[in-house]
């Protein structure tokens, strides 16, 4: 009995806040209101002295400014710019009023900061009650100059993650959360709300939503037309880079390698221009229509309408996405390809299966199998495939000049126009946070009842 509570005892003492407030001593209670006073009590006085100091900093931060910050978050400003006339100088002048966008945007980062600062108050507290504990038990405590040489070594993960997370918060959380809070507003250029907006909850999402209205009808017709094209875009790719894989694969192919740099060499011209490139040659007077013209396969004072038909127009965007994007596919595939065991295939035919029957029931499970994250990681990316619509087609036709969207328009290329060009922030925040949890949720639901995740032994 004695060997097992020698054993239980060996356990690391759980250093956690619950356990500093039920069984900590009085220093270290202290603590939870000043910060480091727990870790100066207990030989590691510069580790306390600058929990200290940072909580001075915040409470100073918070008195003069923070406080401030939050207080105006619920009514995002109400002082408007005033016009005055001056008459010592003859002059109008302009005083400045509430900014919303600051406000907001301040708020958003005073929050954050406190949850940050919360975070480090748990770590104080923990810190403290593990001195105390090591103190009260006659084991070592770190000086500041051990504590910092730790970071070399058992610590070396905070060292290495901290600048990270900085920059994660900074300059992706908090313009993230920044936008969705965006969606709860009139920031638009509607009414004047460019610099002076109020919340407006759900508003923007019902007339997102509402089909009977421009707004509405827009909405639905982009999305029907970015799953359609995500759809095609990614499949077509898939399909015919994996009939190149396999042609150039099989055992009678001569010159692998060569056939593999024809098709590869596109990849080193960057996407960009190659899509400007084929903008420019699939204009009305563009190389393409005026070569047919010379061959007499259409009229010399007619063109192909690669842009200004909607039907045509769609059609050319896919088939050139499958001219820029096949060689990333074949690439992906022959890998694939390349690792599928030779016995699967000899097993196969000493049974007396056929090329086809080989095809749906060892190589086609078989890429699907490894593929299948690929497969939803490039439909995701195509959704989201600003580059190739706005340099090809540029969301054109347009066919409803009431309409902001043009026949091509992804979501993300009519978010771009809402946003820069007709100033409707509030709407592109609102469609930016739909297309984020079309995107989560489709993808989680595929992966998870994909053979990929249900069953990872299976090949």
């Amino acid at each position: 009995m004695g060997l097992f509570k020698k054993k239980v005892n060996d356990f690391p003492t759980p250093y956690t806040v619950t356990a500093a407030a039920r069984e900590g001593g009085m220093e270290t209670k202290l603590s939870m209101l000043i910060m480091g006073w727990g870790n100066i009590m207990h030989k590691q006085a510069a580790k306390g002295l600058i929990y200290l100091a940072v909580e001075v900093l915040y409470l100073v931060f918070m008195i003069t400014t923070g406080f401030h910050c939050i207080a105006m978050l619920p009514s995002l400003g109400s002082v408007e710019q005033q016009e005055v006339w001056n008459e010592a100088l003859q002059i109008y002048e302009y005083t400045q009023g509430d900014n919303s966008v600051l406000i907001l945007l301040y708020g958003v980062a005073t929050i954050m900061l406190t949850l940050l600062m919360v975070w480090f108050w748990r770590e104080t507290v923990k810190s403290a009650y593990k001195a105390e504990c090591l103190d009260k038990e006659g084991r070592h405590v770190n000086t500041f100059m051990e504590d910092i040489k730790t970071l070399g070594h058992e610590n070396a993960h905070r060292l290495l993650m901290t600048p990270s997370l900085v920059f994660i918060f900074g300059l992706t959380v908090l313009p993230l959360i920044f936008m969705i809070c965006m969606a709860f507003t009139n920031y638009s250029k509607l009414d004047n709300h460019l610099v002076l907006f109020d919340w407006v909850g759900l508003d923007n999402f019902k007339a997102l939503f509402d089909s009977g209205s421009i707004l509405g009808s827009t909405f639905w017709s982009v999305l029907a037309w970015t799953l359609v094209w995500a759809f095609f875009a990614t499949f077509t790719n898939y399909i015919f880079g994996m009939i190149l894989a396999i042609v150039i694969n099989r055992d009678g192919t001569r010159a692998k390698g060569f056939w593999r740099f024809c098709f590869v060499l596109s990849c080193a011209v960057p996407s960009f221009v190659s899509l400007l490139i084929m903008r420019t040659m699939l204009q009305p007077n563009g190389a393409v229509n005026v070569l047919l013209r010379n061959l007499g396969w259409i009229a010399s004072d007619s063109s192909l309408p690669f842009f200004t038909d909607p039907t045509w127009a769609r059609v050319t965007v896919i088939v050139i996405n499958i001219w820029v994007g096949v060689p990333y596919t074949l690439l992906q595939l022959t890998g694939v390809l390349q690792n599928i065991p030779a016995e699967l295939y000899e097993a196969a035919r000493v049974d007396g299966a056929n090329a086809v029957q080989i095809f749906f029931k060892i190589t086609l499970p078989y890429m699907l199998f490894v593929t299948t994250p690929y497969l939803i990681a490039t439909f995701t990316g195509n959704v989201n495939n600003f580059n190739i619509i706005y340099l090809l087609s540029g969301g054109d036709p347009v066919v409803d000049l009431a309409s902001t969207a043009g026949s091509t328009d992804l979501l993300v290329t009519w978010l771009y126009k809402l946003t820069i060009d007709k100033q409707y922030y509030n709407i592109g925040a609102v469609i930016g946070i739909l297309t984020f949890i079309i995107l989560a949720v489709g993808a989680l639901l595929t992966y998870r009842n994909s053979k990929s995740y249900k069953d990872e032994e299976g090949f």
